[in-house]
This record gives structure tokens, C-alpha cells and sequence, in this order.
């Protein structure tokens, strides 16, 4: 592959990753809104929860969009480094940001021993996230990985946690709605916990690599 063929196809990788990352902004603001309002009105943690997510998963993806705007495809290898290590500071924030608002609300129901209202729109909203989050996580670990972009993957893998949420939501709410068991909504909220707090881990991991070897350089 000739030099001005990769130069070509990193435009091509940065514009895809740019267009990845607005439209994880734009799907979780609605997500979101809709998520916390349904949530709120029948007293749903899991759907709290889901929602909470969602803003927090823009966050992660704001922190991707401001890594493209400070290292552009003919970056330099310098440039691009920083960006990265920058970016990946602050997905792992948000694996721990969503961690704890997560255990606090499911913990405070369990305890309380209050249950969700029945709730369409929480179903509605699970199975369509279903349907779009995998093909967006996979779209970016794909881009990410053909970068040589540790922080767009990172974000690739919030997005799958996403997915596992959706999941978990539909199950918690379907459980609920079908049998009564109030105890499922909370349970399928903690049940995300350790996934999210490995990632993050994980995240920091590659963050604190990243600044070790620049200071090695």
C-alpha cells in the first residue's frame, strides 16, 4: 500500500469514527431523556439506571469527538498518543461514574424493598436499544481496531455494556411485569456492576500505559 493510499485511508477511518461518535450522541441524548422520564414515573432503578448510562455514555463519546479534533488523521505519532491517553482517562471515568450511581439506586431499592411500577415504554425501549447498540459497538471496535485506536475501543466496549444494560432492563422489567417480582428490577441493575467496573479498570490500565511510555520517549 503506497503512503498516500494509508494517508487516503485514515481520512477515511477519522471521518467514519467522527459520524460513529455524533451518532452515539445524538441516539443517547433521546435515549436518555426518554429512559430517565419513564423511570421516574414508575419508579424504576433500572430504567434510572439505563438512562443515567446514556448521558454518561455521551460523555465517553464527547471525550472521543474532542480526540479526532485533537489528533486529525495526519497526526503526528505524539499528538496522537496524548489524545489517546487523555481520552482513555476520562471513558474510565465514566465506567466508574456509572458504577456508582448504579450500585447507590439498586442498593437503595433492595433495601427499601420498593418495587417499579409496570412499565411499556421500558420494554419498548430495551429491545430497540437491543437492536442498535450491538451494530454501533461493533462499528467502532472495528474502526478503532484499524486505527490503532485504544480509546475508540474502549468506547466500542461502553457501548457493549450498553447492550448488556439493554438486556438486563429487559429482563428486570419483563420480570416484573410478568410475575411481580419487584426484586428484579434492582437485581438486573447490579447485575451490570461487575462488568462496568472491570471495563474501567481495564481503561485506567491502558491510560496509565500509555502515559508511562510517553514519559520513557
Amino acid at each position: 500500500m503506497s503512503a498516500q493510499a494509508t494517508a487516503a485511508r485514515r481520512e477515511v477511518l477519522h471521518r467514519r469514527g467522527v459520524r460513529l461518535e455524533w451518532f452515539t450522541v445524538a441516539w443517547n441524548a433521546v435515549e436518555g431523556v426518554v429512559a430517565m422520564g419513564a423511570g421516574l414515573v414508575t419508579g424504576s432503578v433500572a430504567l434510572i439506571g439505563f438512562g443515567a448510562d446514556s448521558f454518561i455514555e455521551v460523555i465517553s463519546a464527547v471525550a472521543l469527538l474532542w480526540r479526532f479534533r485533537k489528533a486529525g488523521p495526519n497526526a503526528s505519532a505524539e499528538e496522537r498518543g496524548d489524545a489517546e491517553r487523555r481520552a482513555l482517562y476520562l471513558v474510565a471515568a465514566t465506567f466508574f461514574l456509572l458504577a456508582a450511581y448504579i450500585g447507590y439506586e439498586a442498593v437503595g431499592a433492595l433495601l427499601s424493598r420498593e418495587g417499579p411500577e409496570d412499565s411499556t415504554v421500558g420494554l419498548v425501549l430495551s429491545v430497540v436499544s437491543l437492536l442498535v447498540m450491538p451494530a454501533l459497538a461493533y462499528g467502532k471496535q472495528r474502526t478503532g481496531r484499524e486505527m490503532g485506536s485504544d480509546a475508540l475501543e474502549a468506547d466500542a466496549v461502553e457501548t457493549w455494556v450498553c447492550s448488556y444494560l439493554s438486556l438486563a432492563l429487559l429482563v428486570g422489567v419483563s420480570l416484573n411485569a410478568t410475575f411481580g417480582w419487584w426484586w428484579a428490577d434492582p437485581a438486573g441493575a447490579l447485575a451490570m456492576l461487575p462488568v462496568i467496573v472491570w471495563q474501567g479498570w481495564e481503561t485506567l490500565g491502558e491510560a496509565r500505559e500509555k502515559g508511562h511510555a510517553g514519559e520513557e520517549s
